[in-house]
């Protein structure tokens, strides 16, 4: 029988373990102020989705919390990461993230391309312990990482969405483009939650249909409150995609279907969760409701 959960409860409880994790793992004293560059670019700040998936995707298994652990921090320096080279002049040439000045613009543009780069490798060190995670988890947890990082997933979608700036897209382009860039990194913090239990593969199979239908909603409702939120309600700065005519779900399907569509993939989360086999996926049924319900 699955619990009654108080989210918020648990969702703090997870974060606090992430934010000390970080707090230790990201070192404050590398080279030339490296550290200070890459501390601010990933500690205090976002809504730490992608290790609240990782931390409910192990639970809802009884998997190792300390390989969750891990995890949860090696995809959310992935994802910092990403921001920071995003945000960068020859990218998305953003000045606001998370409510305060981009990396760069803090730190100069350098800096910001090193403390990225930084990130990216300390996020494999943390899933490669000397001892605590069993070798032949921390290989599959390094492999489905990097694929979901790199050309395949999250570094080829925004290839696909700089060179298709100011081009009309079809959906089915736009889907493809955002299931790299946005999702497969959502994707993947579910299957790395996943994969430090034992899955059956029908379940695995489950929880990877939620984690690609959770990816997808998270930019749907991305795009519209890109279009219908204020900066200081983002926390960066709206109508950036618009001013950048870049393809969004709001352009191509309007912005009341987009809405719908965001109603409909929420739905094929909740049916992909009935569907794997699991007691307790409380955890994740909240987070697949407060992705489609968030105002920020």
């Amino acid at each position: 029988m699955e619990r009654t959960l108080n989210f918020d409860q648990w969702a703090r409880r997870q974060l606090d373990a992430v934010e000390a994790a970080l707090e230790a793992w990201v070192p404050d004293n590398a080279p030339a102020g490296l550290g200070e560059a890459m501390r601010y670019g990933v500690l205090d700040g976002g809504k730490r989705l992608r290790p609240l998936l990782v931390m409910a995707a192990c639970e809802a298994l009884g998997g190792s919390r300390e390989a969750a652990l891990r995890s949860a921090c090696a995809v959310e320096l992935i994802h910092a990461y990403s921001l920071v080279h995003d945000d960068m002049p020859c990218m998305d040439n953003d000045v606001l993230r998370r409510g305060k000045p981009t990396v760069h613009v803090k730190y100069g543009e350098a800096q910001a391309m090193l403390a990225g780069d930084a990130m990216q490798a300390l996020a494999f060190e943390i899933l490669t312990p000397d001892e605590g995670v069993e070798p032949a988890l921390q290989a599959s947890l390094v492999r489905l990482l990097a694929r979901a990082a790199g050309h395949a997933g999250m570094a080829g979608g925004q290839a696909i969405d700089l060179a298709n700036t100011g081009r009309l897209l079809d959906e089915a382009t736009l889907r493809e483009m955002h299931r790299k860039k946005t999702g497969a990194l959502l994707l993947v913090s579910v299957q790395m939650g996943a994969a430090c239990g034992s899955p059956a593969p029908a379940t695995w199979q489950a929880l990877s249909e939620y984690g690609e239908a959770i990816g997808l909603a998270f930019q749907v409702v991305d795009d519209i409150l890109d279009c219908t939120q204020a900066s200081d309600k983002l926390g960066k700065t709206a109508g950036k995609d618009l001013e950048a005519n870049k393809p969004t779900y709001v352009s191509v399907l309007g912005l009341e279907p987009a809405r719908r569509y965001a109603q409909e993939l929420r739905t094929q989360a909740h049916a992909a969760l009935a569907r794997a086999g699991l007691a307790d996926v409380a955890a994740l049924a909240a987070i697949a409701d407060k992705v489609v319900e968030r105002e920020n």
